[in-house]
């Protein structure tokens, strides 16, 4: 049995430095319980997280990424809205041109709240910033947290039915915020020495097979080192897709749970809905490039 191919890792991972519900110590620690090989802390917008977990320390059993989940413009040749998620791996975390950009992403996220709750209130929703605050605990606030509420006071039955409804780009109270341009966050990745990874690609608007293979071959060529083909919500048919794309283009496959903690209690780290295994091989792949 090739060892590297039947032990769970994870390379998608939140914690309370951006919009999860465990500190990045309880994630380390959780991880280690659950016998991981491997992991990644890709908090949106920032590296704190990363950074927080090498300060406490990491586990000699346990191998460790520094990542980051940064919140992009769709590129150019792609016509969609919202954002365009991109993971680094492996960055130098005191990465000066990096962190400036982190900075500003993370002053849009801030300043994005009070105008959503602004729109929530002018629709007869009463909630306010300091109740959200409350929600987050230590967490960087956000939309999930928002929604959180939402849920909290019978206004909306789920978090999805919150996004649906308010705070998802068709939303009633949705507000855009400022993104970084997609080449510009895949060159700051690569000249912070990290993987540069398209997020997600079943979230996206594409449709067809001939849709995502033109979106593969124009992220290549913007410096794309991989795709992230294991995910939670990718059916078996994407998984298959993604898979045969990603090694058509030559790029590296990654995977991971999106873990938030209580935020979304179906996922579990390492597992997601409990069928999901990223092989340590893919890690091991990853840190060769």
């Amino acid at each position: 049995m090739d060892y590297s191919k039947h032990v769970r890792i994870d390379l998608h991972i939140h914690t309370t430095a951006s919009d999860g519900t465990l500190t990045p110590p309880e994630v380390v620690s959780l991880a280690h319980e659950l016998k991981l090989k491997a992991i990644a802390i890709t908090d949106h917008d920032t590296l704190a997280g990363s950074r927080e977990a090498l300060q406490t320390g990491i586990p000699p059993s346990l191998d460790f990424l520094t990542g980051v989940e940064i919140s992009a413009a769709p590129p150019r040749f792609y016509a969609a809205s919202g954002s365009f998620h991109l993971l680094g791996y492996s960055i130098r975390i005191d990465d000066p041109a990096l962190n400036h950009a982190l900075d500003k992403l993370q002053l849009a996220r801030k300043n994005r709240n009070p105008a959503i709750i602004s729109r929530l209130n002018e629709l007869g929703i009463a909630i306010t910033l300091e109740q959200v605050r409350e929600e987050a605990g230590e967490g960087q606030l956000g939309r999930p947290h928002i929604a959180k509420l939402l849920v909290k006071k019978g206004i909306v039955g789920s978090l999805n039915q919150a996004f649906v409804r308010y705070l998802g780009t068709d939303g009633s109270a949705y507000v855009d915020k400022y993104r970084i341009e997609c080449h510009k966050a895949i060159k700051l990745i690569l000249e912070a020495g990290g993987v540069p990874v398209l997020a997600h690609p079943g979230l996206l608007d594409c449709k067809t097979r001939d849709q995502f293979d033109e979106l593969f071959k124009g992220l290549k060529n913007m410096g794309i080192r991989g795709v992230e083909t294991l995910y939670p919500e990718h059916t078996p048919e994407q998984t298959r897709l993604f898979t045969e794309l990603a090694q058509r283009h030559n790029l590296l496959m990654t995977g991971g749970t999106d873990f938030h903690g209580t935020i979304q209690p179906d996922i579990a780290i390492g597992s997601g809905r409990g069928d999901l295994l990223v092989p340590y091989e893919l890690y091991l792949n990853l840190i060769r490039r």
